[in-house]
C-alpha cells in the first residue's frame, strides 16, 4: 500500500492505493483504498479494505503507515519515514596516508638482570 499523487502541479493530491513494489508509482493498481488532501488534512479511506490487505501480508509504506496512525485508522508504533543526510568530513590525502596514531603504554620498569662477573 502506498500513496499515489494526483493533481497538478503546487495542488497535490493523493490517493491510497494497493499495488506491487516493482510497478510505477503512477501505474495501475490493484485497489482503490481512499484519498488524502493535505491541504485539507482530509483523509477518506476504507478502513475494512485497509485491514484485509494487513491481514493478507501487504506493507505499507512508512508515510502512509503514520498517516493511518494520526487519523486513527489503525493503532501502533510510528515509523521512521525519512533520514536526514549525513554530511561527511571532507578528507585530504595527507590524512588518508597517515596511519592512525596509537597510544603508547607506560614502559614497565625491568630489573636489572644480576651477571656475575666472569672469572
Amino acid at each position: 500500500m502506498r500513496l499515489q499523487r494526483i493533481g497538478k502541479r503546487g495542488q497535490a493530491y493523493f490517493r491510497i492505493v494497493v499495488t506491487e513494489h516493482t510497478k510505477k508509482p503512477q501505474g495501475e493498481f490493484l485497489e482503490l483504498l481512499g484519498s488524502y488532501d493535505p491541504h485539507k488534512k482530509n483523509l477518506q479511506a476504507k478502513k475494512e479494505r485497509i485491514e484485509h490487505w494487513r491481514k493478507q501480508g501487504v506493507n505499507m509504506s512508512a508515510t502512509l503507515h503514520n498517516l493511518l496512525i494520526n487519523h486513527n485508522i489503525i493503532s501502533g508504533e510510528k515509523k521512521t519515514s525519512w533520514k536526514p543526510k549525513v554530511k561527511e568530513k571532507p578528507t585530504t590525502p595527507a590524512q588518508e596516508a597517515t596511519p592512525p596514531e596509537k597510544k603508547e603504554e607506560p614502559a614497565t620498569p625491568e630489573t636489572p638482570s644480576e651477571e656475575k662477573p666472569a672469572e
